[in-house]
């Protein structure tokens, strides 16, 4: 009997973790997906020149419409 009742405890446990993990997967998969990964555009943007893909006149011109 006691066996039982601790059996029903910890299925409880388990099904409150299960949904606290799905609800956190939830909203952190839209802030993930809503920064790109933590990369700014300003930073990608800085990566490309550093890269040689954009010319300097191509790049100040992108930073200056993005607000850089």
């Amino acid at each position: 009997m006691l066996f039982g009742g601790l059996l029903w405890i910890l299925i409880l446990i388990g099904i409150i973790a299960a949904i606290m993990f799905l609800v956190r997967s939830l909203f952190s998969g839209r802030s993930v997906n809503a920064r790109d990964d933590g990369k700014t555009a300003l930073k990608a943007l800085g990566e490309r020149y550093a890269r040689g893909e954009i010319g300097r006149e191509e790049y100040l011109e992108k930073k200056r419409d993005l607000g850089g």
